[in-house]
Protein backbone atom coordinates (compact mmCIF):
# COMPACT_ATOMS: atom_id res chain seq x y z
CA UNK A 1 0.00 0.00 0.00
CA UNK A 2 1.32 3.44 -0.83
CA UNK A 3 0.52 6.44 1.34
CA UNK A 4 1.82 9.98 0.82
CA UNK A 5 4.68 8.70 -1.32
CA UNK A 6 5.88 6.16 1.28
CA UNK A 7 5.37 2.43 1.21
CA UNK A 8 3.48 1.08 4.17
CA UNK A 9 3.16 -2.62 4.88
CA UNK A 10 0.16 -3.81 6.81
CA UNK A 11 0.43 -6.75 9.18
CA UNK A 12 -2.48 -8.73 10.51
CA UNK A 13 -3.07 -9.55 14.18
CA UNK A 14 -1.40 -12.96 13.87
CA UNK A 15 1.84 -11.66 12.29
CA UNK A 16 5.05 -12.33 14.17
CA UNK A 17 7.90 -11.07 11.98
CA UNK A 18 7.15 -7.33 11.93
CA UNK A 19 9.43 -4.29 12.18
CA UNK A 20 7.79 -3.32 15.48
CA UNK A 21 8.44 -6.78 16.94
CA UNK A 22 12.04 -6.67 15.70
CA UNK A 23 12.58 -3.44 17.62
CA UNK A 24 10.92 -4.91 20.72
CA UNK A 25 13.13 -8.02 20.48
CA UNK A 26 16.18 -5.75 20.17
CA UNK A 27 15.16 -4.03 23.42
CA UNK A 28 14.64 -7.40 25.09
CA UNK A 29 18.00 -8.77 23.91
CA UNK A 30 19.93 -5.58 24.74
CA UNK A 31 18.59 -5.34 28.28
CA UNK A 32 20.99 -7.90 29.84
CA UNK A 33 23.95 -6.10 28.26
CA UNK A 34 22.67 -2.82 29.68
CA UNK A 35 22.22 -4.37 33.12
CA UNK A 36 25.81 -5.68 33.16
CA UNK A 37 27.06 -2.21 32.24
CA UNK A 38 24.81 -0.66 34.89
CA UNK A 39 25.97 -3.08 37.59
CA UNK A 40 29.63 -2.41 36.79
CA UNK A 41 29.53 1.35 36.29
CA UNK A 42 26.36 2.50 38.18
CA UNK A 43 26.41 5.98 36.65
CA UNK A 44 27.82 7.65 33.59
CA UNK A 45 27.15 8.86 30.10
CA UNK A 46 27.37 5.38 28.56
CA UNK A 47 24.64 3.78 30.71
CA UNK A 48 22.53 6.93 30.35
CA UNK A 49 22.87 6.84 26.54
CA UNK A 50 21.99 3.13 26.41
CA UNK A 51 19.01 3.75 28.72
CA UNK A 52 17.82 6.55 26.43
CA UNK A 53 18.12 4.35 23.34
CA UNK A 54 16.34 1.39 24.95
CA UNK A 55 13.49 3.44 26.42
CA UNK A 56 13.08 5.35 23.16
CA UNK A 57 12.56 2.11 21.25
CA UNK A 58 9.39 1.57 23.29
CA UNK A 59 7.72 4.61 21.77
CA UNK A 60 9.13 3.93 18.32
CA UNK A 61 7.93 0.31 18.17
CA UNK A 62 4.48 1.44 19.30
CA UNK A 63 4.39 4.08 16.58
CA UNK A 64 5.46 1.55 13.95
CA UNK A 65 2.86 -0.95 15.16
CA UNK A 66 0.08 1.64 14.97
CA UNK A 67 1.16 2.53 11.42
CA UNK A 68 1.62 -1.01 10.15
CA UNK A 69 -0.83 -3.00 12.23
CA UNK A 70 -0.78 -4.18 15.82
CA UNK A 71 -0.26 -7.87 16.47
CA UNK A 72 -1.01 -10.28 19.30
CA UNK A 73 2.68 -11.14 19.50
CA UNK A 74 3.54 -7.44 19.83
CA UNK A 75 0.87 -6.98 22.48
CA UNK A 76 2.60 -9.75 24.45
CA UNK A 77 6.26 -8.91 23.71
CA UNK A 78 6.18 -5.12 24.19
CA UNK A 79 5.00 -5.09 27.84
CA UNK A 80 7.34 -8.03 28.56
CA UNK A 81 10.33 -6.09 27.20
CA UNK A 82 9.27 -2.99 29.15
CA UNK A 83 8.95 -4.89 32.42
CA UNK A 84 12.26 -6.70 31.88
CA UNK A 85 14.06 -3.41 31.20
CA UNK A 86 12.52 -1.33 34.00
CA UNK A 87 12.51 -4.00 36.69
CA UNK A 88 16.04 -5.01 35.70
CA UNK A 89 17.24 -1.41 36.02
CA UNK A 90 15.39 -0.96 39.33
CA UNK A 91 16.89 -4.20 40.65
CA UNK A 92 20.41 -3.30 39.52
CA UNK A 93 20.08 0.13 41.15
CA UNK A 94 18.81 -1.47 44.36
CA UNK A 95 21.66 -4.01 44.42
CA UNK A 96 24.20 -1.21 43.97
CA UNK A 97 22.56 0.85 46.73
CA UNK A 98 21.24 3.65 44.54
CA UNK A 99 17.57 2.75 45.18
CA UNK A 100 16.13 1.06 48.23
CA UNK A 101 14.55 -2.35 47.77
CA UNK A 102 11.05 -1.40 49.01
CA UNK A 103 9.91 0.59 45.94
CA UNK A 104 11.48 -2.05 43.70
CA UNK A 105 9.55 -4.83 45.47
CA UNK A 106 6.28 -2.86 45.31
CA UNK A 107 6.81 -2.18 41.61
CA UNK A 108 7.71 -5.81 40.91
CA UNK A 109 4.64 -7.05 42.80
CA UNK A 110 2.42 -4.61 40.89
CA UNK A 111 3.80 -5.79 37.57
CA UNK A 112 3.37 -9.46 38.52
CA UNK A 113 -0.21 -8.99 39.71
CA UNK A 114 -1.03 -6.83 36.69
CA UNK A 115 0.29 -9.49 34.30
CA UNK A 116 -1.67 -12.21 36.07
CA UNK A 117 -4.83 -10.08 36.10
CA UNK A 118 -4.55 -9.20 32.41
CA UNK A 119 -3.98 -12.86 31.56
CA UNK A 120 -7.02 -13.88 33.63
CA UNK A 121 -9.23 -11.22 32.01
CA UNK A 122 -7.89 -12.09 28.56
CA UNK A 123 -9.09 -15.69 29.00
CA UNK A 124 -12.53 -14.17 29.67
CA UNK A 125 -12.29 -12.24 26.40
CA UNK A 126 -11.70 -8.91 28.14
CA UNK A 127 -8.89 -6.63 26.97
CA UNK A 128 -7.82 -3.81 29.27
CA UNK A 129 -5.68 -1.24 27.45
CA UNK A 130 -3.07 0.89 29.20
CA UNK A 131 -4.52 4.11 30.55
CA UNK A 132 -2.98 7.54 30.87
CA UNK A 133 -1.92 7.01 34.50
CA UNK A 134 -0.09 3.81 33.55
CA UNK A 135 1.68 5.71 30.79
CA UNK A 136 2.67 8.42 33.30
CA UNK A 137 3.95 5.64 35.58
CA UNK A 138 6.17 4.33 32.81
CA UNK A 139 7.45 7.84 32.03
CA UNK A 140 8.29 8.53 35.69
CA UNK A 141 10.04 5.15 35.98
CA UNK A 142 12.17 6.02 32.97
CA UNK A 143 12.97 9.47 34.40
CA UNK A 144 13.83 8.05 37.85
CA UNK A 145 16.38 5.69 36.31
CA UNK A 146 17.75 8.37 33.97
CA UNK A 147 18.36 10.77 36.86
CA UNK A 148 19.84 8.02 39.03
CA UNK A 149 22.35 6.84 36.40
CA UNK A 150 23.28 10.21 34.94
CA UNK A 151 26.75 11.52 35.77
CA UNK A 152 25.08 14.35 37.70
CA UNK A 153 22.85 11.78 39.46
CA UNK A 154 24.76 11.95 42.74
CA UNK A 155 23.89 15.63 43.04
CA UNK A 156 20.24 14.90 42.28
CA UNK A 157 19.96 11.54 44.07
CA UNK A 158 17.07 12.78 46.21
CA UNK A 159 15.16 13.83 43.09
CA UNK A 160 15.53 10.36 41.54
CA UNK A 161 14.19 8.78 44.74
CA UNK A 162 11.20 11.16 44.81
CA UNK A 163 10.46 10.42 41.14
CA UNK A 164 10.83 6.69 41.87
CA UNK A 165 8.22 6.93 44.65
CA UNK A 166 5.91 8.94 42.39
CA UNK A 167 6.14 6.08 39.87
CA UNK A 168 5.28 3.60 42.64
CA UNK A 169 2.20 5.62 43.62
CA UNK A 170 1.13 5.93 39.97
CA UNK A 171 1.65 2.18 39.57
CA UNK A 172 -0.58 1.34 42.52
CA UNK A 173 -3.26 3.82 41.40
CA UNK A 174 -3.18 2.53 37.82
CA UNK A 175 -3.47 -1.06 39.08
CA UNK A 176 -6.59 -0.13 41.07
CA UNK A 177 -8.01 1.56 37.98
CA UNK A 178 -7.28 -1.58 35.92
CA UNK A 179 -9.11 -3.70 38.50
CA UNK A 180 -12.10 -1.38 38.41
CA UNK A 181 -12.13 -1.18 34.60
CA UNK A 182 -11.83 -4.95 34.28
CA UNK A 183 -14.77 -5.40 36.63
CA UNK A 184 -16.89 -2.81 34.77
CA UNK A 185 -16.08 -4.27 31.34
CA UNK A 186 -16.96 -7.77 32.56
CA UNK A 187 -20.33 -6.52 33.90
CA UNK A 188 -21.36 -4.71 30.70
Amino acid sequence: MQTNGSIQQNYGPSAIATPANALTLFRLAATPVFLVILLTTKVGWIPLFIWFVLTSTDGVDGWIARKQGTTRSGAFLDPLADKFLVLGAFGALAVTGVFSFLPVIITGARELFMSLYRSYKSRQGVSIPAGSIAKMKTFTQDIAVAIAISPIGETFRAISVVVLWISVILGVVSFLIYLNNGRRIAIS
